[in-house]
């Protein structure tokens, strides 16, 4: 009868059999990021979103399939315990999920982005993101195809985006705009949109 130990030993050999014999080690991750492991563009997803909810209007359904003009690595950041302070570099104050900082000389300041990968992720608050952001703030690491995220106040304001952390995102230029990013309570909410859609198609 085999021991105990005996017994681990040939259940964890037939569980993991080893490559020809030979244990590889473990690789650091300097060599992983050198190698452009993880380099590869985000692929469309539903993960995180509200499936079939959102109702995009003609310009987003336009932009959806335009050709990206850019694209970028993405970090998410924010405000609070030693994340973003104060307002951003056009004087504005940060807003979350809507506030892009970028590289000037890559992407302008006042560019309106669409971010297609966006469209449709779930934020805390329940909203769906209609993919729009603002290139309104810049920083002195973010240089050429990397892009900061703005998501909220404190670590658990990226939950909603953690997906998209280090990854590189396809951004359509949507235009320009002038003044500060808008908030999302300027805006009409989605439930309010799809209300009106519903009482214009049931008006025909």
């Amino acid at each position: 009868m085999l021991g105990t130990a005996a017994a681990f030993a040939l259940f964890w050999a037939m569980a993991f059999p080893a490559q020809a014999g030979v244990m590889e080690d473990p690789v650091s991750y300097e060599a992983a990021v050198a190698a452009g492991v993880g380099a590869e563009s985000t692929p469309a997803s539903d993960e995180g979103s509200d499936s079939g909810a959102s109702v995009l209007s003609p310009e987003q359904q336009a932009l959806m399939a335009a050709d990206p003009r850019w694209t970028a690595r993405v970090n998410l950041y924010h405000a609070g315990g030693g994340g973003a302070t104060g307002n951003d570099s056009l004087g504005c104050r940060p807003i979350a999920m809507r506030t892009i900082a970028t590289d000037p000389r890559y992407i302008p300041r006042r560019t309106r982005l669409f971010i297609p990968e966006t469209v449709g992720m779930r934020m805390a608050d329940g909203a769906i993101h209609d993919g729009y952001w603002y290139a309104s703030d810049t920083g002195g690491a973010i240089k050429g195809q990397k892009i900061d995220l703005y998501t909220g106040h404190g670590r658990g304001s990226m939950s909603p985006a953690m997906r998209f952390n280090q990854r590189r995102l396809t951004l359509v230029d949507a235009g320009r705009f002038d003044g500060c990013p808008p908030s999302w309570d300027s805006l009409p909410s989605q439930a309010t949109q799809m209300a009106a859609l519903g009482t214009s198609a049931g008006s025909r």
